[in-house]
């Protein structure tokens, strides 16, 4: 069982050509035909989407909506991805909240300063990568805009690129951050190298429907946020422990001030760098049969993380059964002991759930029966760093190996009362796919398959979010299902939507909320062609989770919101914690649910609407480098300006210098 057999059996199926011109817009599978694209508000303003009936929505109650997403929705599916902005992504979708959705004026950071080579300061405009560029002898140069090097995503790096000024984000700061450089009354601090002066210009790039078909057509055809925004103002690992915590420790902080991560402790709480678990790490004493895995494993890893989790909530009216065989219980529960009385106390039942890491156990491309994790990344798998997680093999065993989300997808072995899904990738591929970049060593560095700029391909990206998909639909679980395909942090990339700063870190630098990330809904029950302006975050994940299977918040869980209320009273802070519950401007997915097709008056849709044709997914570039006339897509940037600057390299550190005749001179 392997991960080609995904597109194997959805090529069996009578699919849809979704990116065939003529095609593409077909509302569901028995209409092709496209109506006017006329941009109707809904009454809560809170979503816009392409007229498709003349049957008006159905008014509905939040309590009303919920009780049909609960009769209607039993499996949710997190396609949890790395490290892209919104605006990178659908910087130019249309209607949505981007780059030329408003006056340039009114467009923060859509200009801002750069330092040149010569030391002098300039200005650099957000511009899409081109798919090639004119080298100084007039030739054509392709430059493969699918792949690029990671960009400066530390917590400290968010700062200066976000630019708070008197309580308000400017996000300006950008370039000159990634540059490593800062300006004292307009003198640089220095004077950068080429490769240092094109970082500055790739953290202001962004990409399209012709180099992200497949995005582009999922956001078409399903609900796109817009105003969705990673929670922690920090790197990846904060992110992963806030889509199942709410947060990345401040609870845990407020409780063990000692643990506090500062500059001279970096590996404390609230979590805020990409240290790996400390379970797994070389300070873990657990028996090598029974250990996470790691690779390599860390010298220097996080401590032990012991506040509230979905999977502690998961564990429903069977938790204090099955915390019992914590094997460290003194050091994983004592600051959840209430938490676990009051799940105890809940009546729900236990939540079945998974998390389908690529590299965290054998995989099918693992020579022999022994498996090697090299794709693993431990610090994307945020239920390792939780004691009461790791050390605990009832609850262990909920962790798994993307091949096992095939094969448990495939062969139908998911719980047939539903649960909630994670599914992540990692470094290189399972398929063996390359990159178009015909470059060898390319080939072997851009290989990955999570997203994540410096080793991942968007197209390869793409296609195993396509592959997860198809597989899927092609199961008894599509009627009942909801998909989300979010991500974890922005990498640093420039995103012009402001942040609202609720939260600061133990040195008082800004901590949560983080720039926008791309996140969409597919479901059955979708709204269709729909841009979703609600105000959401990794916790309105959390928070759908929680109304669907009648979990109490984490926020409101006695431990939690003693330590939030302790917060307030130690450090001022009224929001340290939890954003399931009690935070405005946090909300629950729903505006992605259509009210006409839970009530039944208008047809679930089919799953052929949100399949791809493998010959579409795995053939690169794919769409033939034409996905925005594929797709029959105007990017709002069309006929304007695209300020590409001259010397652009989209891997300043994989191919040094600057493009000429098909290779990089220095």
């Amino acid at each position: 069982m392997n991960i080609q057999y995904w597109s194997k059996r959805c090529a069996s199926l009578a699919m849809l050509a979704m990116l065939h011109p003529g095609f593409a817009h077909a509302q569901q599978a028995a209409s092709a035909a496209k109506p006017a694209l006329t941009i109707a508000p809904k009454s809560s303003d809170l979503v816009q989407h392409y007229v498709l009936s003349p049957l008006a929505e159905a008014p509905l109650t939040e309590a009303q909506k919920l009780a049909l997403l609960q009769k209607n929705i039993k499996y949710v599916f997190v396609l949890f991805q790395e490290n892209r902005s919104f605006d990178f992504y659908f910087g130019t979708y249309p209607g949505a909240n981007g780059l030329y959705s408003q006056p340039a004026s009114e467009t923060p950071g859509l200009t801002q300063p750069i330092v040149n080579t010569d030391g002098t300061v300039g200005t650099i405009s957000a511009f899409r990568i081109p798919l090639s560029v004119t080298d100084a002898n007039g030739n054509t140069v392709p430059i493969y805009p699918a792949d690029t090097d990671s960009v400066n995503h530390s917590h400290a790096a968010y700062e200066t690129k976000i630019d708070v000024k008197g309580g308000v984000t400017r996000n300006d700061g950008y370039a000159i951050t990634e540059e490593g450089i800062t300006l004292n009354n307009g003198v640089p601090s220095k004077v950068p190298t080429l490769a240092q002066k094109q970082m500055g210009e790739l953290v202001m790039g962004h990409v399209d429907c012709n180099t992200a078909p497949i995005l582009w057509n999922y956001a078409d055809r399903f609900t796109l946020f817009d105003d969705f925004h990673q929670t922690v103002l920090s790197a990846s690992t904060p992110n992963a422990l806030a889509m199942i915590a709410g947060q990345s420790g401040e609870t845990q902080w407020v409780k063990h001030p000692t643990e506090a991560t500062t500059s001279l402790s970096s590996n404390g709480v609230p979590v805020i760098s990409d240290g790996d678990p400390f379970w797994g790490s070389q300070l873990d004493t657990t028996p090598v049969a029974t250990k996470q895995p790691a690779n390599p494993p860390s010298a220097s890893p996080e401590i032990n993380l012991t506040f509230a989790t979905l999977p502690l909530s998961f564990m429903g009216s069977a938790i204090q059964t099955t915390v019992q065989t914590d094997t460290q219980p003194a050091a994983d529960l004592t600051d959840v002991e209430k938490d676990i009385t009051e799940i105890a106390g809940n009546g729900v039942k236990p939540t079945n759930w998974g998390w389908y890491e690529q590299g965290y156990d054998h995989e099918f491309n693992d020579p022999g029966a022994t498996a090697t994790h090299a794709d693993f990344i431990a610090h994307h798998d945020a239920p390792q760093y939780f004691g009461y997680i790791s050390n605990n093999p009832a609850v262990s065993s909920h962790l798994h190996g993307l091949s096992d989300f095939a094969e448990d997808v495939a062969n139908k072995q998911l719980p047939a009362a539903g649960g909630v899904f994670y599914v992540r990738g990692g470094y290189n591929n399972l398929q063996g796919l390359s990159p178009v970049d015909p470059n060898p060593k390319l080939a072997t560095v851009f290989n990955g398959n999570d997203d994540h700029p410096g080793y991942s391909d968007v197209q390869i990206s793409s296609a195993l979010l396509a592959d997860e998909i198809n597989l899927i639909t092609t199961s008894p679980y599509w009627p009942q299902s909801a998909i989300i395909i979010t991500y974890d942090e922005t990498d640093g990339l420039y995103d012009h939507a402001p942040e609202i700063i609720r939260n600061y870190d133990p040195e008082g630098y800004p901590l949560d909320q983080g720039p926008r990330i791309p996140t969409i809904v597919i479901s059955p029950y979708s709204v269709t062609h729909a841009i979703a302006h609600e105000a959401t975050e990794h916790s309105s994940i959390i928070k759908f989770i929680d109304l669907l299977f009648g979990l109490e918040p984490l926020a409101n869980l006695p431990d939690e919101k003693q330590a939030k209320a302790d917060g307030l009273l130690m450090f001022g802070q009224a929001y340290l914690g939890p954003a399931d519950a009690g935070v405005a401007g946090v909300g629950n997915l729903f505006t992605a649910f259509d009210n006409n097709r839970l009530t039944g008056a208008a047809a679930p849709l089919p799953a052929a609407y949100a399949q791809i044709p493998e010959n579409l997914v795995n053939t690169f570039p794919q769409a033939g480098n034409n996905g925005c006339q594929a797709l029959g897509i105007t990017p709002t940037d069309a006929g304007l300006p695209n300020n590409v600057p001259a010397d652009f390299n989209p891997r300043p550190s994989s191919t040094p210098g600057v493009p000429t005749s098909g290779t990089w001179t220095p």
